[in-house]
């Protein structure tokens, strides 16, 4: 009797066990099929990955032919690429000098003079194709280096040129007289700050407003009211998405440490709304909506161009639509749905995101072109998420104060930014915005086509990406050609090309020439060759084999 007890007993204890470690296992295992298959969603395994590679590079012999090209394309590559190299020579010499000197003590320039090609080809295109990093002056679309080469400016200042760098600079000359009388005193609220809040919240949709130093700042202090007040630890960010280099949103390659309280989780994805609705520990989901360009992937740049793999388009419908469900799902489960639109806020429309998309958030972020061109970081929520304090718990607070927050000259930038944004006359830049781009997009392919050259543009309004239609290693080569024909691209290349809306149909047919014309030259020095055999997933076994080469040679 007492063997039969036992073994009930051991029965009953195993089945409570089950009953308590089932449920565990089957929330792990939806939260590891949300994640998007790629090593973007896999931040852990991409870091891991990263460890593996080793460095190797490539000789003057092995350079321009690591897709096994036939000699005489490789010879056709050396001239076209040294032809190249000394128009550097004679056109930048003052600009690329600088930036050499300077490189020695800039910690930025030593990485994004290294990271703008692979890093395998890295080391040669430095030394004699070394892009020169400093300006001299702006004029409506263009930028003038100190060599005195004037170029369209498709850099874009990294999404802070949404009007033009005379709009800009208007504003802050603007600013600058009205701050005066104050000057730089820091801690007290220069005037027109109440100005800027009225208009914000009016903007937002939103009840609160805290200023910041940086759009990366006002997303901390986003996530971290959201924890705040949901008493809950974790965020959702999406795979691939980019909202500022602080730890908890980039888990990834580029993060020392690994963040415990971040899910990366697949864009677009039925089984992400299920993890939604099933955990518990979930404070707040981030959405940058740029990544309706490109879901799931990283923010394309050249240094990660090894083949012809990259891709993008933009479905606005499709997007909206995910965008609804995700409202839903965070309404019903009390997840604070947070829209960093430090990139794309005022450049889509007026009302930024939520209105291009329809969808409200509980906060939203801003920052970049906000103050007339000055830094500053936004926060926009509601009434019941901004507070630092409660109540009825005096020192349990959620403290975030800053030295440079609401600075006078920002505060009289931004002033000028909104005011000019207000105008009905000024308002009118949005009207047809989406045509109008998309009318340049396609104009541009057709031009590419019909030259019968490999490269094509996808784009979400104003702010466009490069890929590539036939396999091939060399496709980081196009920014080089592209800035001899005078059109500057930002360190990542033809990733990111970012046009301000004071483009004029005479400044874009301008830039699609110059565009045609860089890639016609590339072509004919041999850059798109395509063997029979090339493909690109033939490209990435072929890396494969140099990094085990490289690795075990060792």
């Amino acid at each position: 009797m007492d063997s039969q007890l036992s073994i009930l007993s051991l029965a009953a204890g195993a089945v409570a066990a089950t009953a308590v470690v089932a449920p565990k296992v089957k929330a792990r295992l939806a939260l590891s099929r949300a994640k998007h298959r790629s090593l973007t969603g896999h931040s852990k395994m991409s870091r891991a990955v990263a460890r593996l590679i080793p460095f190797y590079e490539f000789d003057l012999n092995h350079f321009f032919k690591s897709d096994g090209a036939p000699s005489e394309v490789a010879t056709q590559r050396h001239d076209g690429f040294f032809r190249l190299a000394g128009l550097y020579e004679d056109r930048f010499a003052r600009s690329r000098q600088m930036t050499k000197e300077a490189a020695g003590q800039i910690s930025d320039l030593q990485f994004t003079q290294s990271y703008r090609v692979p890093f395998q080809y890295s080391r040669l295109v430095r030394e004699h194709l070394g892009a020169g990093s400093f300006m001299q002056a702006s004029s409506g679309v263009t930028l003038t280096d100190l060599d005195g080469n004037v170029f369209y400016d498709l850099a874009g200042s990294y999404g802070v040129n949404i009007f033009g760098n005379d709009f800009y600079k208007e504003c802050i000359a603007g600013a600058e007289k009205r701050a005066q009388a104050l000057g730089p005193v820091l801690g007290f609220y220069h005037p027109v700050v109440a100005e800027n809040v009225r208009r914000l919240a009016e903007i937002s949709g939103l009840d609160e407003v805290s200023f910041h130093m940086s759009g990366t700042e006002a997303v901390m202090q986003a996530v971290r009211l959201a924890r705040y007040h949901t008493k809950r630890s974790h965020l959702v960010r999406f795979a691939g998405a980019y909202h500022g280099w602080w730890g908890d949103v980039q888990p990834g390659v580029g993060n020392p440490i690994s963040p415990h309280e971040t899910y990366t989780l697949a864009d677009m994805s039925e089984r992400t709304l299920h993890v939604l609705r099933t955990r518990r520990d979930i404070a707040c989901v981030l959405v940058n909506p740029l990544q309706a360009l490109h879901p799931n992937a990283n923010a394309p740049g050249d240094s990660a161009l090894v083949d012809s793999s990259r891709g993008a388009s933009f479905d606005r419908a499709a997007y909206g639509e995910w965008l609804k469900a995700l409202r839903q799902v965070c309404t019903e489960r009390n997840i604070v749905l947070i829209f960093d639109e430090v990139f794309v806020g005022f450049r889509l429309a007026a009302g930024g995101a939520q209105e291009y998309f329809g969808v409200r958030a509980d906060m939203v972020t801003y920052g970049k072109s906000l103050a007339g061109g000055l830094p500053v970081g936004v926060v926009c929520g509601r009434k019941e998420l901004m507070r630092r304090f409660r109540d009825d718990r005096p020192a349990d607070v959620c403290f975030a104060r800053g030295t440079f927050n609401s600075h006078p000259y920002v505060m009289t930038a931004m002033d000028e930014f909104l005011s000019r944004l207000a105008s009905p006359n000024f308002h009118a830049v949005y009207n047809g915005l989406d045509e109008i781009w998309n009318s340049r997009a396609a104009q541009l392919n057709e031009a590419l086509a019909a030259q019968d050259l490999p490269v094509r543009v996808a784009n979400m309004s104003s702010i466009w990406t490069v890929h590539y239609t036939e396999p091939s290693r060399y496709n980081w080569m196009l920014q080089y050609y592209l800035r001899a024909e005078g059109l500057a691209l930002s360190w990542v290349g033809t990733g990111r090309l970012i046009f301000s809306l004071n483009y004029t149909e005479a400044d874009f047919a301008e830039v699609a020439k110059r565009f045609v014309a860089a890639a016609e030259k590339m072509k004919a020095d041999g850059w798109w060759w395509n063997g029979a055999s090339l493909t690109n997933k033939q490209i990435r076994r072929q890396i494969l084999k140099e990094m085990l080469a490289s690795r075990f040679s060792r």
